[in-house]
């Protein structure tokens, strides 16, 4: 009987280990599936939405283009400078030129011009030669460096252009002149919305003519590519101002931006 207690003891301690396991096991699950539960919704919501209807290969489609422009006056120049010394010696060249393109970078920073806007683009060191009776004779060395300065006060530029070529004197030549945006998003933008406009309304009027009715926008695609600013070019040292002349006038005048849309419905009857 004594050994009938302890085995029929043990079978009772055995239940509410067994009952607790249990609990613990579903309590698991349950927060399991709470947790699953926003994932899964998560996963299904980023699941790519259906084309618009009518947008299917096989339904009809109308494709049209639209240009439009946008105009602004630029807000930033951005000058070509460069600067020439020959002497004897290659070493003598280079020594004269440094000296000159550290007058021109010193009158940029006196007016103004932030050393992160001007850089070095360009450096040449070429050997002279004259040609007496065809003989080729080295006659000296020529050294060339390009300095390219953005300039962000058109007020001023002028002066700020006037200032390089009296610091350097003859050395200096004007390589050219590009006028450009600052940020040129809001003329950008503007031309956009113009193309846009435009090629709604051609739509509107193919589809009208066609007697069918436009469904829902399948596609619209910038097609423009990066333009060129506008660039004034071959400022040679002869149409420089010495020193005591007024500063060149510059007028950034007004910049056209295009852009271009391709556009695609879908066509109803």
């Amino acid at each position: 009987m004594a050994e009938g207690r302890g085995r029929g003891w043990a079978r009772g301690r055995g239940g509410p280990r067994r009952t607790a396991l249990v609990a613990a096991t579903l309590a698991t699950l349950l927060l399991a599936g709470a947790w699953l539960g926003p994932a899964l919704t998560s996963a299904a919501s980023a699941s790519p939405s259906p084309a618009p209807s009518g947008c299917a290969g096989s339904d009809p489609h109308l494709k049209v283009q639209g240009s439009g422009q946008g105009s602004g006056t630029p807000d930033v120049l951005t000058a070509v400078f460069s600067f020439s010394s020959t002497a004897s010696s290659s070493s003598a060249a280079l020594t004269q030129n440094n000296g000159k393109v550290a007058q021109a970078l010193q009158a940029l920073t006196d007016n103004g011009v932030a050393k992160r806007d001007t850089q070095t683009t360009a450096l040449n060191l070429s050997a002279q030669y004259a040609y007496p009776h065809g003989v080729p004779t080295l006659t000296g060395y020529q050294a060339i460096e390009t300095v390219t300065a953005t300039l962000r006060h058109l007020a001023t530029d002028g002066t700020t252009v006037d200032a390089v070529v009296t610091a350097t004197g003859n050395a200096a030549q004007v390589d050219g002149l590009t006028f450009s945006f600052g940020d040129p998003s809001t003329v950008q933008d503007e031309a956009r919305t113009a193309a846009v406009h435009q090629a709604v309304a051609h739509a509107q009027a193919m589809a009208a003519a066609a007697g069918r009715k436009l469904g829902a926008v399948c596609s619209l695609t910038d097609d423009t590519q990066p333009a060129n600013p506008l660039e004034r070019q071959g400022f040679g040292d002869a149409a420089l101002p010495s020193a005591g002349v007024p500063a060149v006038p510059l007028e950034p005048g007004t910049q056209v931006e295009s852009d271009q849309v391709t556009m695609v419905y879908a066509l109803g009857r």
